[in-house]
């Protein structure tokens, strides 16, 4: 009983070392920029619709909800088109050899 309840420090130490692998890994940082650098372009481009529901926010207060709906599905819609996730394999795909040299080790 007492096994189940606290795992031995081999058990612990074999469900770190596994779940590191995904986070310690060079090609993982390298998307992850790329990602950042790709969420970064969503941004400017729905920068219009950020301002406009950032706007429509500030003269609403705690009526935001209710009245600045039509600008946070406009801000939801683009966002959705510039920031999905094949729309980043794509840009993946496109920038194959920026990923490369932002993995460390790779240049």
């Amino acid at each position: 009983m007492r096994n189940q309840e606290h795992p031995s420090a081999e058990q612990k130490g074999g469900s770190k070392d596994s779940s590191r692998d995904g986070r310690l890994s060079f090609r993982k940082f390298g998307e992850h920029q790329l990602r950042r650098e790709f969420k970064d372009m969503a941004i400017d481009k729905c920068r219009d619709r950020i301002n406009a529901f950032g706007k429509c926010a500030q003269e609403q207060g705690l009526m935001v909800v209710f009245k600045c709906r039509d600008f946070n599905k406009e801000l939801n819609s683009c966002m959705a088109v510039h920031n999905s996730h094949e729309a980043f394999e794509e840009y993946k795909k496109n920038n194959e050899g920026a990923l490369m040299k932002k993995i460390p080790g790779m240049k």
